[in-house]
């Protein structure tokens, strides 16, 4: 049985015209700075977010960490919001490679009060850690995305103080449409942000640190250290050229399946979709129901669909370009039976 997935927009598969790029990519050593496609893709990173220069890593959680490590010296404390992809699903990757502690703010959609913010910045004093650095997520892993303008407000209070900022902007692509912006509108908020070609855009691997030239060289050397310095990744990076060449505009249309999906799940009895979550390619529903929902899961992948249990008693679908309208209206097919024989009568 071939399974429509749902799980996360990381599932996709490399097309035939990105399979072709990549077997067709001209390679070097990448840790000597020979790869060309590598050097490419990371001249594309830079421009597109306006930075100076940009590091191709092997994954997402690698560019935050390599951001923090580089920003922060050892026993800072950084600043993020509660929940968020660094502080929520990164194996608390901080404390262990830079020995910073994370200090979270209650920020569910991803904007936390500019208040607290500036309250959680440390003052001088012997007894203090340093705060070190502010951490933004935009696009939002909760599916919302954030008004720059408040996002604006939380950078001009951590420059006034001296610290820098970086971005999670793993779906920063996908933030941008939802906003009608260009990435570098954004981007241009934080020091220095780290994007995902290796999810709505398809790639099979992949993320872009970008900054500026002197943080860039050091977070390479850092990569290094992380062991992170990969040798001809030039056949990884023409995966992400090619989907930041061709990939990027249909992420509206993962949006707009997404919203067909919410609107057909918001019909099901006992299913509450969150409709502050439909900014981007998921939705997010809580479901009336006393069946454990692991049997839920293993039901819905016995019709066909792949989905993840519920985090915090909510649960996730992620739209993506391997989801066609007909695997859509499978799916919906599909959810509506199982779950309405779920839910609490």
């Amino acid at each position: 049985m071939k399974h429509i997935d749902l799980r996360s927009d990381t599932v996709t598969r490399p097309d035939q015209g990105m399979r072709a790029a990549m077997a067709r990519a001209e390679v070097g050593d990448d840790v000597l700075g020979d790869d060309p496609t590598v050097n490419r893709l990371q001249e594309m990173a830079a421009n597109l977010t306006g930075k100076d220069s940009a590091l191709f890593v092997p994954s997402g959680t690698m560019g935050n960490q390599l951001a923090i490590m580089t920003h922060t010296n050892r026993g800072n404390e950084v600043i993020c919001g509660r929940p968020c992809h660094i502080q929520e699903h990164e194996v608390g990757a901080a404390a262990i490679l830079s020995a910073v502690t994370l200090v979270t703010i209650d920020a569910p959609l991803g904007t936390m009060d500019p208040v607290r913010f500036e309250q959680s910045i440390r003052e001088k004093d012997i007894h203090h850690p340093e705060t070190g650095l502010l951490c933004l997520e935009c696009a939002h892993s909760s599916g919302a995305v954030q008004d720059p303008d408040d996002l604006s407000d939380l950078v001009n209070i951590a420059h006034g103080h001296g610290l820098p900022v970086h971005m999670d902007g793993a779906r920063i692509f996908n933030a941008a449409i939802h906003l009608g912006l260009d990435v570098i509108d954004i981007a241009s908020l934080a020091d220095s942000v780290m994007f995902c070609v290796s999810k709505g855009l398809g790639a099979p691997v992949g993320s872009l640190l970008c900054g500026d030239s002197d943080f860039i060289e050091s977070a390479r050397k850092n990569r290094k250290i992380l062991g992170g310095g990969m040798r001809q990744a030039g056949v990884l990076a023409a995966a992400g050229i090619y989907a930041l060449e061709h990939n990027v505009e249909s992420l509206a249309e993962d949006h707009e399946k997404a919203k067909i999906l919410a609107t057909a799940l918001a019909k099901v009895p006992g299913l509450d979709v969150s409709e502050d979550r439909l900014d981007i390619n998921m939705v997010w529903f809580s479901l009336d129901s006393t069946v454990d929902p692991y049997r839920i899961v293993e039901h819905l992948a016995k019709e066909g669909l792949l989905v993840l249990p519920p985090m915090a008693g909510m649960w996730r679908l992620v739209v993506h370009r391997d989801i066609d309208e007909e695997s859509l209206a499978n799916a919906i097919d599909i959810m509506a039976n199982v779950l309405s024989d779920a839910a609490t009568p």
